[in-house]
């Protein structure tokens, strides 16, 4: 009986991947302004936070050339933040659209493409938020232990 092993990330460029199509739905959900293509990157992302099953990396890891451990790895939980607020602003997106304010559907979708956009540049705004976020609650935590 053969154990699957599990990395502990996801291939770099299954990330990029995800990010490209999140880039690609947003951009083709704005200037259609039919925001229901919004649901392709919500869903994946869903799918990523609540299943660990990303549809668009699942079908992307189909055309890695080498075992998915043999590239950089990001970290799995720092993708897990990332698609929580990613998922979280498309969904207000949506929302936002189809009820028709349309600005504020840019203005949520405009946060995640620049987030996505600046990712595929080589750094990680939610990457970024989530350390802090974790420096802030260890101060927190051993700041109560002091007293």
């Amino acid at each position: 009986m053969t154990k699957k092993i599990r990395t502990s990330g996801v291939p770099r460029p299954l990330v990029r991947t995800n990010q490209v199509v999140i880039l690609l739905s947003i951009l083709l959900a704005v200037f259609s302004q039919n925001f229901w293509i919004l649901l392709l990157p919500i869903l994946a992302g869903i799918g990523g936070i609540f299943f660990e099953r990303n549809f668009v990396i699942l079908l992307a890891k189909k055309f890695l050339r080498k075992k998915p451990s043999e590239y950089l790895l990001e970290d799995r939980s720092d993708l897990r933040f990332n698609q929580i607020i990613a998922s979280s602003l498309l969904t207000a997106s949506l929302v936002a659209g189809l009820s028709g304010h349309f600005i504020l559907a840019i203005v949520f979708a405009a946060f995640v493409f620049l987030a996505a956009a600046v990712a595929l540049s080589g750094f990680c705004v939610g990457c970024w938020l989530h350390f802090q976020l974790k420096q802030f609650q260890y101060r927190h935590k051993t700041k109560k232990g002091l007293n």
